[in-house]
């Protein structure tokens, strides 16, 4: 584990930072082409941290034409996919040399914990870029069964340029999530961060470019939604899109491809996900502990959140009594002590929106108080099946407590919801476990703790929580390259036919 500083040191390290402005278009950084700039706020003082260049239309398609130029050129596209691998190790590498200034820029700029930056964000921004890159020169094209009178190769190849808008409750990690596997695969990107969180991808641009990606190949074009997502989303020129983020933007993206040249729409969207504890389980203090961790980790502003709980009534009381006490050892405030598991939320309006949900009427059995303009404490409500709080994505540091009477009515609650990213199921009975896993619809269930998997493993939704490809592992790499048969005739009848 990374060896954390005091408060007081990290409280210095902000004040030297030297924080980007501009956006990052053809290797080198440059104003919006407007003028205009837009203020990045640090959540958890209300201060301004930087003014950033709010680009416009006219920036996209000044970044689609570079990009476009770099892998039409093939300076990265064509480059020895061994290149392109060392190229990336020695990304990774920079990134680590700069790490401590990353954790803290982004605990700044997103109002996360400086221990959650510091201890799993930058690490796995970093294991997650060198993974990706060692994969490069690994994964093997086919020949298919074909007769002997034929050869049939099929091929991957990039898929060309590729917007890349990134949420703001992950801002590094997420970058990590999509440039990797799309720069492994050869891609030109043009990465969009949320305008709450646009530090540490400008950052993140300049060390690509020292590490000898080609200019044009990376490029992080910073402004609102309507001013450069809609027009990436829109570009004639772009040829796919992976988007995380809300599931309403999410439907705005489908859109804009179906609108324009219908490019390929990678969907990653909300969760509305249940932690599942049957009445069997064993060792109910890390049951609890998982839990917690699941609902209030990055402040529940998580689209994986364990935000509900349904629990068989036999062992209610004894679960909660321990969900209660490990609760309360996620400690709330200044996001730069390291002592704090609980930050800030992202901005005032959704510090509102998540204040909005503590209004309506439940059994508050913690917290449901905030604090100042940006400080929600962990809070745990007992609710029923047709509350808000148990439907809707809070995206914020509260757990729903719903109580079953048993197996099937426990998996079918665990279902009723529009979502499908993750879930969580407890118990000691490994045929419980499994057939649970199965019948619960979503894209990662884990089973007697609470997770994500790791960088091996897919990543991504069912029904309203995304489609269209999956982040992490091999797979990841399948939605930044295209499929291509080359059928070659070996037969004597074919030389006749052509003579």
């Amino acid at each position: 584990m990374t060896d954390l500083l005091t408060r007081d040191e990290y409280r210095a390290l902000a004040t030297k930072l030297t924080l980007p402005t501009n956006a990052f278009i053809d290797g080198s950084y440059r104003p919006a082409q407007s003028g205009k700039t837009f203020s990045s706020i640090n959540p958890a003082t209300g201060e301004t941290l930087a003014d950033i260049a709010a680009c416009g239309s006219e920036d996209v398609d000044f970044a689609v034409l570079k990009a476009r130029e770099a892998f039409e050129d093939g300076r990265w596209s064509k480059l020895h996919p061994s290149d392109r691998k060392d190229v990336l190790i020695r990304f990774a590498k920079l990134i680590t040399r700069n790490r401590r200034e990353l954790a803290v820029m982004e605990s700044l700029d997103s109002g996360k914990t400086i221990f959650d930056c510091e201890t799993v964000d930058v690490p796995e921004t970093i294991h997650c870029l060198k993974w990706h890159a060692e994969a490069i020169d690994k994964i093997y094209d086919q020949v298919s069964p074909a007769s002997d009178d034929h050869i049939a190769m099929i091929v991957r190849e990039p898929i060309g340029v590729v917007g890349l808008v990134l949420p703001w409750n992950f801002p590094l990690l997420m970058l990590a999530w999509k440039i990797g596997p799309a720069l492994a695969a050869g891609c030109s990107v043009i990465v969009k961060p949320a305008e709450e969180t646009s530090l540490t991808a400008l950052r993140v641009a300049e060390l690509a470019m020292e590490a000898g990606i080609p200019r044009g190949v990376f490029n992080v074009v910073p402004g609102t939604g309507p001013e450069v997502g809609e027009p990436l989303g829109r570009h004639m020129d772009v040829d796919m899109v992976s988007f995380t983020g809300s599931t309403e933007t999410g439907r705005r993206f489908l859109n804009y491809a179906a609108d324009s040249n219908l490019k390929e729409v990678v969907l990653e969207m909300g969760g509305k996900n249940p932690s599942v504890v049957l009445k069997d389980a064993e060792n109910l203090d890390r049951v609890a502990a998982h839990v917690v961790n699941g609902a209030f980790w990055n402040m529940g502003e998580n689209c994986s959140a364990s935000s509900r709980l349904i629990v068989e009534e036999e062992i209610k009381d004894a679960l909660m009594e321990r969900i209660l006490a490990h609760a309360r050892e996620w400690t709330l405030g200044d996001p730069l002590d390291p002592e704090h598991r609980v930050g800030a939320l992202v901005s005032s309006a959704h510090f509102q929106k998540v204040c909005s949900y503590l209004e309506t009427e439940a059994d508050v059995l913690m917290g449901g108080k905030s604090h100042g303009r940006a400080y929600v404490e962990p809070t745990v409500l007992e609710v029923d099946a047709s509350s808000t709080l148990a439907r809707e994505e809070i995206f914020g540091p509260v757990l729903s407590v719903l109580t079953v009477r048993g197996f099937d009515e426990a998996i079918a609650m665990a279902n009723a919801t529009d979502y499908g990213l993750a879930a969580s199921i407890f118990t000691s009975n490994t045929k419980k476990a499994l057939r649970g896993a199965r019948a619960i619809r979503a894209g990662t269930v884990t089973v007697n703790c609470f997770g994500e998997g790791d960088i091996t493993t897919p990543f991504g939704g069912f029904k309203q929580s995304g489609f269209g490809g999956r982040d992490n592992s091999l797979a990841a790499h399948d939605q930044y390259t295209q499929l291509k048969t080359i059928w070659v005739d070996l037969s004597d009848d074919g030389d006749k036919a052509v003579g």
